[in-house]
């Protein structure tokens, strides 16, 4: 999944490029940590914790250029919201777990807790920029800082925590915050959390504000519909068609998924948002 390449451009919404995959100060963990399976996503099985054949000894992608191409659109689509440089430069000071090889095994364990933590921390991160959101900016902002020094412990100590706790604190937290800044509009808010919308017609959809946590929209016709001010966190966006939607002012919208998604240039995307080259 990965590539060496210059450091990602920081975060508009705050300043934070630490949450931003720096390939260049990783191990490439993310293509040895994690399983896959032989699928849409990617063309082959890997256990986890074993090196992806396409990696390279210096730790590049053999084939990072033709990805797509050569079935491993699931690759391109990876975030580890730069947990992969805290685990290879902090939590274990740079040593490489190819000259370390007993590193390797808590190292990818590591990685998979860290990711996490650092994607609690973009969702928090977004969320004290929202200003509807002021009433738990103190909250939030406590939150944030526990997060940050979890991702500070040691290895033994990050094997132990308990993550799916933090993430029920965290989650209800958003969950609050995103009432409050969908309570801004003026109309009827639909609730659609989890729902199966695989391949849906939403085509020119009027959509604002609505709750759209979690819900599957594989292969969603969302052509001109619109998103501003929905609830976007952990929908899947795979294959969902995108043209000319206006995404302007949704929440908890990450770069990932926009990958996952088709586009063109008159898809409407906040400053924060990078449009996909392949759209």
């Amino acid at each position: 999944m990965s590539e060496k390449r210059e450091h990602a451009e920081p975060l508009p919404n705050g300043g934070r490029p630490s949450l931003r995959a720096d390939c260049e100060r990783c191990f490439s963990l993310c293509c040895v940590a994690p399983a896959f399976s032989a699928s849409a996503d990617f063309a082959i099985d890997k256990v986890a914790g074993q090196a992806c054949p396409n990696l390279r000894s210096d730790f590049r992608c053999g084939i990072h250029k033709s990805l797509r191409q050569q079935g491993f659109p699931g690759c391109t689509v990876y975030d580890c919201f730069g947990a992969g440089q805290k685990v290879s430069q902090v939590t274990f000071g740079g040593q490489d777990w190819r000259r370390a090889p007993r590193t390797a095994k808590q190292m990818f364990e590591v990685f998979t807790i860290m990711r996490h933590l650092h994607e609690l921390l973009w969702y928090l991160t977004e969320a004290l920029t929202l200003q509807p959101a002021r009433p738990l900016h103190g909250e939030l902002s406590l939150a944030l800082d526990q997060i940050e020094r979890l991702t500070h412990n040691s290895p033994d100590s990050l094997t132990e925590l308990d993550v799916a706790a933090y993430r029920q604190d965290v989650n209800a937290l958003l969950l609050r915050t995103s009432e409050l800044v969908r309570a801004e509009a003026r109309h009827k808010k639909k609730d659609r959390r989890g729902a199966d919308l695989i391949g849906a017609n939403l085509r020119g959809a009027d959509l604002r504000a609505a709750n759209l946590r979690g819900a599957y929209l594989i292969g969603a016709d969302l052509r001109g519909a619109d998103l501003r001010m929905a609830d976007l966190i952990g929908a899947d966006f795979r294959d969902a068609d995108l043209r000319g939607a206006d995404l302007t002012g949704s929440i908890f919208l990450i770069q990932s998924q926009l990958d996952a998604a088709k586009g063109d240039t008159d898809t409407k995307l906040r400053p924060s948002l990078t449009r996909p080259a392949h759209w």
